[in-house]
């Protein structure tokens, strides 16, 4: 179960944005206190990211290690309903009351899996962010001091600059930082309860 790690995480733009001072300057003074990094570059390259990661994709495998065989079966069962009832005419499939059980029971299986996709994307999606608890107010504290360090008024990320010189981007700084600090974290497999298809009802 591929997917884009940390497509989903917003707390560092939202930090950047705590971080930027509404204070009034000149434009050479303004932008001599802007800093930029790039949110992603961090979270996909620091020691705690890449670990992170790592296991959110093996909690995906065991989540799609778990799907396959119900997934399996429906497909089979669709395929060979299918097959029989394009060997009959209509006339015959009337007269087959099992051939519509067998569907209708068909139809209750796959809605019932997707309700089960959905809750184990869910589990995958708060896994993640459990995983990030920890790190968060670590990064923080990182790019205070980077700020601080460099006298800078504002941060901001790169995905929201049209163009940035590399030496106000601190994301390199920001990782090696970073890294001397936490390299780990529980990344532990949330779990959601998967409720009855009749109770969503």
């Amino acid at each position: 179960m591929k997917r884009q790690i940390f497509a989903a995480m917003r707390p560092l733009r939202m930090l950047a944005a705590a971080l930027a001072l509404t204070i009034g300057f000149s434009a050479a003074s303004f932008a001599q206190g802007v800093l930029v990094m790039n949110e992603q570059r961090i979270l996909r390259e620091s020691a705690v990211g890449q670990h992170i990661a790592s296991r959110l994709e093996a909690i995906g495998q065991e989540i799609q290690a778990e799907l396959g065989p119900q997934q399996t079966a429906i497909q089979t069962e669709s395929e060979a309903l299918n097959a029989e009832l394009s060997a009959l005419s209509e006339d015959a499939i009337r007269q087959r009351p099992d051939l519509a059980a067998r569907y209708e029971s068909l139809q209750r299986d796959a809605a019932t899996f997707e309700q089960t996709r959905r809750i184990r994307a869910q589990e995958l999606q708060a896994t993640e962010q459990q995983a990030m608890r920890p790190v968060l107010p670590i990064l923080q504290e990182v790019l205070q001091e980077i700020v601080t360090e460099r006298n800078a008024s504002v941060l901001i990320d790169r995905s929201v600059v049209v163009f940035a010189a590399d030496s106000v981007d601190i994301s390199q700084s920001a990782i090696e930082r970073l890294n001397q600090r936490i390299s780990t974290t529980p990344v532990n497999r949330v779990r959601v309860p998967t409720q009855p298809a009749q109770q969503q009802q």
